[in-house]
């Protein structure tokens, strides 16, 4: 069976004294118009949080804070480690094999940068960058994995209030 290792990041940031955390809607394949859907082409609407594949030498730490930049243009400092997110695919490409698939999640600190200024590059990955209110983004999210990611970053935030005096205010 194949194994990959992803890492990502849950970013917060105090906006108008509020938690918010930094959310992309990533490209994805539009379906074509077509007469089942009366000629027009919906566009489907995924929320997530920045993540990608661990490259051979790094640890998913590193991965999450690359993954954090590339596709959000935020600098940001880990906090903790949130969890692991562990299941199971099957690629819809290539060689359809069954796919044993780690997401390692991490809490960062926003330190700076403009919410969506990235690299032309990575344009093609995102769409568009979010400030989600923390306490929505359970809600918001589109996969269940990063929404159980959402809530464990509420909890530590709930557990931990001296976080709001540590952060820096701004609002983008």
């Amino acid at each position: 069976m194949v194994r990959e290792f992803s890492a990502g990041g849950v970013v917060l940031r105090m906006i108008r004294g509020q938690w918010h955390i930094a959310t992309i809607e990533p490209h994805i394949e539009r379906p074509k118009a077509t007469p089942k859907n009366d000629g027009k082409v919906r566009k489907p609407h995924v929320l997530a949080l920045p993540k990608g594949t661990v490259d051979p030498g790094e640890k998913p730490r590193q991965t999450a804070t690359r993954e954090v930049w590339e596709e959000t243009g935020l600098k940001a400092e880990i906090i903790t480690k949130l969890a692991d997110i562990k299941y199971f695919y099957v690629r819809s490409w290539g060689d359809k094999a069954r796919v044993f698939k780690v997401v390692s999640f991490y809490l960062f600190r926003y330190l700076s940068g403009k919410l969506g200024n990235i690299a032309p590059e990575m344009q093609h990955e995102v769409q568009q960058c979010f400030w989600t209110p923390l306490e929505d983004a359970p809600k918001l999210l589109s996969y269940k994995g990063e929404r159980q990611m959402a809530m464990e970053a509420v909890e530590y935030v709930k557990a931990h209030p001296e976080l709001a005096r540590s952060m820096r205010v701004g609002a983008d």
